[in-house]
């Protein structure tokens, strides 16, 4: 199986490059993954696709500011996103411009443009990831003096209107080193509708990281390896799975996300509640936890479309995203969803 067999045709202007004036006012693109049958509508509906004692599970996890601009000893600037960290392991970032081992750079603090730690680079482990050390924790620092670590593909810096929009409304536990961009469009509003509606709403926690982001550097699908990312699913939510799959024949497992969807089927197929997530999902999986996906319009041969795919089948997912395309909806984090059911 190859990855480049999971490409379409992206036009730069459907990149959403900044958020909707207001959260929650995105389309919807509804795909029947049995028929293929489309229907387009807006994501403030998705009431109208969810039913009674169905358990639609969120991911809480918090987006670190974890983009710190440094300096070179020579002035040349460096760009670091923090990356999550598991344990005792190194300390591991991702680097724009050229770096080398035992390079050390100075941490700026952002509009004051003055050194706040210096951070020296361990060791160059390739795909742009180096280990490094720093006379203060790297989160610390993030935390301080970080800015919100936007996508590379949007070509610019964050505003203060990103410090807040690329955050879910119910963002709690700090770790992630992007944003679970598929629940950035929903609201307290429509949260409210489906629990009226009688919709159960769970959550559980993935910090997002390289597994989700880092781009797939062979052709060959099954050579790609996926870094871990930390999990955690509460056991009200493992209860609330439980009785959805055993007591209510009607009642679906709905995934926001593709790091909720990844989290419940490792837990399928484990039985962990935490830990470090690896799994990849891709074409031929069987999926035996998440009945429906609402996700995001993904990047080109990316491991989140071929989770996608594994989840829709290709044929008609391929087919949604050129709809969407010809239709103008607006892809990647910032833009349009789908719901997959």
């Amino acid at each position: 199986m190859l990855v480049s067999d999971y490409n379409y045709e992206l036009p730069e202007e459907r990149i959403a490059k900044y958020p909707p004036k207001e959260r929650g006012t995105t389309r919807l693109l509804v795909l029947d993954r049995k028929t293929g049958a489309l229907k387009d509508s807006f994501y403030r509906n998705l009431d109208e696709f969810l039913s009674s004692g169905d358990v639609l599970i969120l991911n809480d996890t918090r987006v670190m500011q974890s983009r710190l601009f440094c300096n070179l000893p020579d002035g040349r600037k460096r760009e670091l996103v923090v990356l999550e960290k598991h344990g005792d392991e190194p300390q591991r970032v991702m680097y724009r411009g050229r770096l080398h081992d035992g390079d050390k750079l100075s941490v700026e603090s952002e509009g004051l443009r003055s050194v706040a730690a210096q951070v020296k680079i361990k060791r160059i482990l390739g795909n742009g990831i180096a280990e490094v050390e720093s006379d203060v924790p790297l989160a610390e620092l993030a935390e301080k003096y970080g800015t919100v670590p936007l996508p590379p593909y949007l070509h610019r810096d964050a505003t203060d209107d990103d410090k807040k929009r690329y955050q879910t409304i119910w963002a709690k536990n700090m770790g992630s080193a992007a944003a679970p961009t598929a629940s950035l469009n929903m609201t307290d509003e429509l949260l409210e509708k489906l629990r009226k509606k009688g919709v159960i709403i769970k959550y559980l926690t993935l910090h997002v990281g390289l597994g989700t982001f880092l781009p797939m550097r062979t052709d060959n699908v099954e050579d790609h390896k996926m870094h871990s990312e930390w999990f955690y699913i509460p056991e009200d939510t493992i209860k609330a799975i439980k009785e959805a799959k055993t007591t209510n024949p009607t009642g679906r497992i709905v995934a926001l996300g593709t790091t909720v969807a990844r989290t419940l089927e490792y837990y399928a197929k484990t039985g962990k509640t935490s830990g470090e997530d690896d799994i990849f999902i891709y074409p031929g999986f069987e999926f035996k936890m998440v009945d429906a996906l609402l996700t995001n319009f993904h990047a080109p041969k990316s491991t989140v479309l071929m989770l996608a795919a594994a989840f829709a089948g290709w044929e008609h997912l391929e087919s949604a995203y050129k709809h969407a395309v010809v239709e103008r909806y607006n892809f990647l984090s910032y833009g349009d969803s789908m719901f997959i059911c």
